[in-house]
């Protein structure tokens, strides 16, 4: 069959076991020093990870935790009045500037080395990689995008922070930015995946339900959710502004109309 005619929804059985032709299961005997998906690709200098799984989600959740609740904690001090929903906010981008920053450059700076290393961060990118290989074969397209992350995005989300503790009026215009930045980013990583399996059939996820719907869907769909979300308060909360400076013109027109021209212009001149 041309794969050019392969349904658009293979993709979304990407995460079932496929049937393996005898060709392929010679395949996996040679793939075998490493488990990732496709099989047969070149992961030079692996070496499985050191620590159990619940210990790297463990340690990098003690991290981000520390980090909001040190974040959060300033915050409030410094503007005790923060409501809870623009605390949420606040956490939330923390939080991004956090990962694009530390955690994606990790891997920006160190992509050769990853699939080697010992590191904390390298053996979870290691585990997240089960779900897609790229991460582990200094692909292109994700050198690129996590760069942008890493460089343009993960500052950003740290400057929408702190426009939201100083009531900034650059918080909306910046969050606008940041979240149609955060749904872009998240339609590319879908979508590239769901090309290439349609055109070539390749996956670079595992097949079984924990890596590809709780690992590579999952994991990332809060950058869809979580930012329409915010897209969206940010342009009713805008609107709202221009309806009530419209409001305020349109009044002020209004009164300069029934003053007349003489007495707008002895205001003026008080002024």
């Amino acid at each position: 069959m041309d794969v050019s005619s392969r349904p658009v929804w293979t993709w979304w059985r990407a995460g079932q076991e496929p049937d393996t032709p005898p060709i392929m299961k010679q395949a996996q005997t040679f793939s075998s020093i490493h488990p990732y998906y496709p099989l047969g690709v070149t992961i030079p200098d692996y070496a499985s990870n050191s620590l159990p799984v619940l210990v790297l989600i463990a340690g990098l959740g003690s991290m981000l935790g520390g980090v909001l609740l040190g974040t959060s904690t300033l915050a409030l001090r410094f503007h005790p009045k923060l409501t809870k929903s623009s605390l949420a906010v606040f956490c939330w981008f923390v939080l991004c500037g956090s990962l694009h920053v530390f955690f994606e450059g990790y891997f920006v700076l160190n992509h050769t080395s990853v699939a080697s290393s010992q590191h904390l961060f390298a053996q979870l990118w290691k585990e997240y990689a089960l779900s897609d290989s790229r991460y582990l074969t200094s692909d292109p397209f994700m050198l690129s995008v996590e760069s942008i992350t890493v460089f343009v995005w993960g500052p950003l989300c740290f400057a929408c922070a702190v426009c939201i503790v100083t009531d900034s009026y650059l918080r909306h215009p910046l969050q606008i930015i940041m979240c149609i930045g955060h749904l872009y980013g998240v339609a590319l990583y879908y979508a590239t995946s769901l090309i290439e399996t349609h055109f070539s059939g390749r996956s670079h996820s595992r097949p079984e339900f924990l890596y590809f719907w709780v690992y590579y869907v999952g994991l990332n769909l809060p950058w869809a959710i979580i930012p329409t979300i915010l897209l969206g308060g940010s342009i009713r909360t805008i609107a709202r502004k221009l309806k009530i400076l419209n409001t305020i013109k349109v009044g002020l027109q209004g009164f300069q109309a029934r003053q007349g021209p003489e007495v707008v212009k002895e205001s003026r001149k008080a002024r």
